[in-house]
């Protein structure tokens, strides 16, 4: 078995080839690009972490005029067509540029991001301004944005201005690659300067590409397709392919075979199991897709620590809050759809592809859909879309199910913190079980559950009422000859409360669950321990739960 080099982090294709690292060919992307006349534009919008990025570094690789490649493309499968390498391998002008790093806290930090990115691109090309052929005009223009001090016109017309001068010089017309076009917008609906940069995006996407005769063509990526009406005024013969669409489903993230030959190559075939739990189960147009970022990770760690179980690559991430801010809008109860989400259910909802990031939290529709177009939810390959606005909608795989999960228990956490505790608290410490269980009922019903009410989504969420309100709370804590459930303490007033969890078969038998709960506390003598650490009061608890329904029984030592 040979070893390969997992390239973790690295979306250069050059640097992956000329470095041997395991490379999944996605080449015969370029023979499905320009297997007929490719549109002017072509839009290709996929979740993060699919490979966007190093796709488009392999096609500035095999179109850019200024490079000499073939060697890195040999064995590949664009390869095999030897005409196509010849009318279009490094033979064309290319500009490639990412506004990845685009945003900030305010436009101006934004917009001076974006100069800089600019700046970057027209120093890369400093060789046209030697060109006796092109027009002094464009020169100053050059200057100054090279120097970072063009005037926000010289900003917007900044593309058309580069491509022009790069067809005077070559003699042909330019390859346009932009990645990660979107971001400059998604930070600014988050930061409400939305509107400053659509203007200047806005108007630097229209003038490089509406009616622009050095544009060859142009490909673009991003996460979201942002209504045509908003960043692609006026521009024509415009494709957008999306996750529903079929012609490159298979060109962003792994197949089945692609990942099965990865794990063959690199010996660890007897995880292929594990990473379909974890890692499959996205469906982008017919095709069953993994996420090649998750994949790559796991491999990558296994290399180093063998037999590693599977995690959460995509958990210490800001992005992740927009399951959070799905459930903390106003207006919109979508907790039948979440719990059916977590018990691994399908949902039958609305979605859109017509989207700002102005108005992603405008409609339930709108969120719905963002989490479907950034990968939280894949459509049911079962169930195929209902026309171009009804989708059958699931978690994915075991880690975007990990990532809802731990969102619902933050936000719930949320929304605990900020809220007025003080009647649970006085009820919990004067031994009222019938307003402890009214009020723990009533906080049930707001929250989403998951694990089809097991019993640990009970204990989480009892937990959760007393943290961060003055009380010890100890987590089934050792004491006697078992460990409770949950006791809580108050260490001012020197009283403890122990409460042992059970989980009924219906509504009648919540008080025979309650029971037996108190029984447990009883023939374990859970509360010796604790009147042994000083506690003058022990309050046992008994508490039943049927679905979103309690019933707490006391007895007292």
């Amino acid at each position: 078995m040979m070893q390969y080099n997992i390239p973790i982090g690295i979306s250069e294709f050059e640097k992956i080839r000329k470095n041997d690292y395991y490379y999944v060919d996605k080449t015969d992307l370029i023979q499905t690009l320009l297997k007929t006349e490719p549109a002017e534009i072509t839009l290709f919008t996929r979740p993060r972490r699919f490979g966007k990025t190093l796709v488009m570094s392999m096609l500035a690789s095999f179109f850019d005029i200024r490079r000499e490649n073939r060697d890195l493309f040999k064995g590949l499968k664009v390869a095999k067509d030897q005409k196509l390498c010849q009318g279009w391998m490094n033979q064309w002008p290319v500009i490639f540029l990412s506004f990845k790093d685009v945003g900030g806290e305010c436009f101006e930090d934004a917009y001076g991001l974006l100069q800089s990115v600019i700046s970057q691109l027209y120093v890369e090309h400093t060789y046209l301004e030697e060109s006796m052929e092109i027009d002094e005009s464009y020169k100053d223009i050059f200057g100054r944005l090279k120097r970072r001090q063009g005037n926000k016109t010289d900003v917007q017309i900044s593309l058309r201005v580069l491509m022009r001068m790069m067809q005077i010089y070559y003699g042909k017309q330019v390859i346009l690659l932009i990645d990660e076009y979107d971001v400059p917008m998604a930070k600014a609906g988050n930061k409400a300067y939305y509107n400053e940069m659509l203007d200047v995006i806005g108007t630097m996407m229209s003038q490089a590409l509406k009616d622009n005769t050095a544009l060859k063509f142009s490909v673009i990526t991003g996460c979201l397709r942002i209504s045509k009406e908003s960043i692609f005024t006026g521009t024509n013969n415009f494709v957008a392919d999306t996750i529903a669409d079929e012609r490159f489903s298979n060109y962003f993230g792994f197949t089945n075979e692609e990942v099965q030959r990865l794990l063959e190559d690199t010996g660890n075939i007897k995880y292929q199991g594990q990473i379909k739990k974890w890692y499959d189960g996205y469906c982008f147009g017919k095709t069953e897709i993994y996420c090649p970022w998750d994949v790559l990770c796991y491999l990558n760690k296994l290399a180093f620590e063998s037999e590693s179980e599977p995690e959460n690559f995509w958990e210490n991430t800001s992005h992740n809050d927009i399951i959070r801010t799905f459930l903390s809008c106003e207006g919109m109860d979508v907790t039948d759809s979440f719990e059916r989400l977590l018990a691994g259910e399908t949902i039958e909802v609305e979605i859109t592809d017509n989207l700002t990031y102005e108005n992603l939290t405008d409609s339930e529709e709108n969120l719905w859909s963002v989490l479907y177009l950034t990968g939280y939810l894949t459509k049911d390959i079962r169930q195929p879309l209902q026309g171009k606005t009804k989708a059958f909608l699931k978690i994915p795989n075991a880690e975007i199910m990990d990532i809802f999960r731990k969102s619902v228990v933050r936000w719930f956490d949320e929304q605990i913190a900020v809220r007025d505790r003080s009647s649970l608290f006085i009820a919990l410490w004067n031994e009222d079980v019938s307003s402890l269980s009214e009020l723990i009922s009533d906080l049930l019903f707001e929250t989403i559950s998951y694990h089809d009410y097991a019993e640990s989504f009970y204990h989480a969420f009892l937990a959760g009422l007393f943290t961060n309100a003055g009380y010890i709370v100890e987590s089934n804590y050792e004491s006697g000859l078992g460990r409770p459930d949950l006791v809580i303490k108050n260490k001012k007033k020197r009283q403890a409360v122990i409460i042992e969890i059970k989980i009924a078969d219906s509504m009648q038998s919540l008080q025979k669950s309650a029971e037996k709960a108190m029984d447990q506390i009883d023939d374990m003598r859970y509360a010796d321990g604790i009147s042994a650490q000083g506690y003058q009061k022990v309050i046992k608890y008994g508490a039943s739960f049927y679905q979103k329904n309690c019933l707490i029984s006391k007895s007292e030592v």
